[in-house]
């Protein structure tokens, strides 16, 4: 074998691995606009996460605002709401998680589904667990919290489930306190 043909086979190789090259980065070049369109939108990034000033919510009180599509509750318990919720036996419970990604894996005792140690501040999407339903609040229901009318599913002052076709108790949002009177969501 030549000198000549070493180059040759040298120079063949240098054009597979370029056209190669060239290949992978046209691929390349197409595919992301269609991967890129999958990211989220820029409106959709502005909603991930909102602030709500709760300074106005009295005790006893509670108000809807609406996050990511769907209505949040956010209550402000009486006394006896609280030692309503703390006083219920977890094993009489339908679902007996917290259903609350900010304690996760935590059950569903009263201090793991509020916002706070004394339990005043209760946070929880306001969509029904069994058909996405929008349940009654201001103490509704056979447990004095909130009832689906829909389908007839109950839930207790601390938004589990306790009676009806609904599998699980209100889901709570991520959620934090940012000041004294600020509630940010997402």
């Amino acid at each position: 074998m030549s000198h000549a043909e070493d180059n040759e086979g040298t120079r063949r190789d240098f054009l597979y691995y370029a056209t190669a090259g060239a290949g992978a980065v046209t691929a390349g070049a197409a595919i992301w606009p269609l991967v890129n369109q999958m990211n989220p939108s820029a409106d959709v990034k502005a909603l991930s996460s909102i602030l709500v000033d709760v300074s106005g919510v009295e005790v006893g009180t509670q108000i809807s605002v609406m996050f990511l599509g769907k209505p949040v509750f956010i209550r402000r318990r009486t006394q006896e709401e609280i030692d309503a919720a703390r006083a219920v036996e977890l094993s009489g419970l339908i679902d007996t998680s917290s259903e609350n990604p900010n304690k996760p894996g935590t059950d569903a005792a009263d201090e793991n589904r509020t916002m706070d140690e004394a339990g005043e501040w209760l946070v929880m999407m306001g969509v029904c667990t069994h058909l996405g339903c929008v349940p009654l609040g201001d103490g509704s229901g056979d447990f004095n919290g909130w009832f689906c009318p829909c389908h007839g599913s109950h839930y207790d002052t601390a938004g589990r489930m306790r009676k009806g076709p609904a599998p699980q108790n209100l889901h709570v949002p991520v959620a934090e306190f940012t000041d004294a009177t600020t509630i940010k969501l997402g």
